[in-house]
């Protein structure tokens, strides 16, 4: 077998490992394989004659590679996909599809991916990398250039965030109560559950881009806001998930782990008092999202 077969074969033996890396770093089927791509490049142009554990070292590049487009990402503010280099391209690359995709998502959880993506680049890449593939905080340092105590502070801080900050206390147990019901009623068109968990004078806030040209973005009422949210209920196909949003507990939409709703409640002697639906991109990414465990 020549050198070339040899590096080849190596690299498929860890591709699927590679990918798993790389997606739950970048949360997207396409940067995902574009950072195995990228892997395989500086590989394929590298002497690892002296390399004992091919796996870790292959690991390693992935991570490198994640963090620079997740920074490249925060720097523009936005979440392009990123283009292979130039050059020679991995002809073993596969292709984004779309049921690779949700098969990927499912197997992450949606609403984990939501709040990776409110991590920072360093925070993200620790507890990835040690909570998720067991890599020593030794190994995880040299990566993100800090002390290995410096790192563990980075996943100790996205575990907290992750996990929602800890138990929830009285009033957000109470809180996530109310937000159940309302939920609970609204899927199942309880129009006397809703009116039940709304405050008379309950006030609904949406953003103008969620709502059609010309549609108010503001509500007033316990009857009209029941109203709109079961009609909300009815046209609305996607999963939502509780969440932390802010610290208060909250509703997330969120197809392909993509946040793109978000909403807030207010609760006010165990009734909801406001609702704030945020759908503008800008204001999504201002958030604090948070997993609520079960």
């Amino acid at each position: 077998m020549d050198q070339g077969d040899w590096r080849a074969e190596r690299f498929e033996e860890t591709r699927g490992h590679l990918r798993a890396v790389a997606y739950r770093m970048l949360g997207s089927v396409g940067e995902a394989d574009d950072a195995v791509q990228e892997a395989w490049l500086r590989f394929d142009r590298s002497d690892t004659s002296g390399v004992a554990n091919l796996g870790g070292w292959l690991t390693t590049v992935v991570a490198r590679v994640c963090l620079d487009m997740l920074r490249a990402r925060k720097s523009r503010g936005e979440e392009p996909l990123t283009p292979a280099g130039p050059g020679t391209v991995d002809p073993q690359a596969s292709k984004p599809d779309p049921e690779q995709e949700v098969l990927l998502a499912d197997s992450v959880g949606l609403a984990l991916l939501v709040v990776l993506e409110t991590l920072g680049p360093a925070e993200r890449l620790a507890f990835v990398l040690h909570d998720m593939f067991d890599l020593s905080f030794e190994e995880i340092a040299p990566i993100v250039d800090r002390s290995p105590e410096a790192a563990r502070q980075l996943a100790s801080r996205a575990r907290r965030r992750v996990r929602g900050a800890g138990a929830p206390d009285a009033n957000r147990s109470r809180q996530r109560t109310v937000v159940e019901a309302f939920l609970a009623a609204a899927r199942t068109g309880d129009f006397e559950g809703l009116l039940a968990v709304l405050d008379p004078d309950v006030v609904r806030r949406i953003d103008a881009g969620a709502v059609p040209p010309g549609a108010p973005t503001e509500m007033r009422g316990a009857q009209n806001v029941a109203k709109a949210a079961l009609a909300g209920a009815r046209r609305g196909s996607a999963p939502v998930a509780l969440a932390l949003i802010n610290g208060a507990v909250g509703v997330i939409l969120a197809p392909g782990g993509r946040l793109t709703l978000a909403m807030q409640f207010e609760t006010r002697d165990d009734r909801i008092a406001r609702i704030d639906v945020v759908a503008d991109p800008e204001r999504l990414r201002k958030l604090e999202v948070a997993l609520l465990e079960d």
